[in-house]
């Protein structure tokens, strides 16, 4: 099983469908926050395919911040090896305690910056 399909997860993505919330801009609901190290994946919309799960999410913290669609499977296996450096392996985890809420309403500037780029 996918570390990162924990059933508070699957249950909050079974009320957003992936396409269930097309136009809805800044007043989409962002269900699961996941993170590594600066990037974030706000998670908007998901389905199953198979034995893996599909996100529609924003990402920010990457080269470009964007719209886009990712594997739950592939954020999984996603691992940084600091062992080198005293931190051990670093993992994408989902944010502990985020409560859904719609995107517009979310705290994090680079996220914003790229509503307002969009919407504004």
């Amino acid at each position: 099983m996918n570390r990162l399909l924990t059933p508070k997860f699957e249950e909050a993505i079974n009320d957003y469908p992936l396409y269930s919330q097309d136009g809805k801009a800044r007043d989409a609901v962002c269900v699961a926050i996941f993170t590594i190290g600066n990037i974030r994946w706000f998670v908007l919309e998901g389905g199953k395919e198979g034995d893996d799960t599909i996100l529609y999410c924003i990402v920010v913290g990457l080269g470009e911040d964007e719209y886009g669609y990712v594997s739950l499977n592939e954020l999984a296996d996603v691992e940084l090896d600091y062992r080198k450096q005293g931190f051990g392996i670093i993992r994408v985890i989902q944010m502990p305690y985020f409560t859904p809420c719609p995107i517009g309403q979310i705290s994090d500037p680079r996220l914003q910056d790229f509503l307002n780029r969009l919407y504004d």
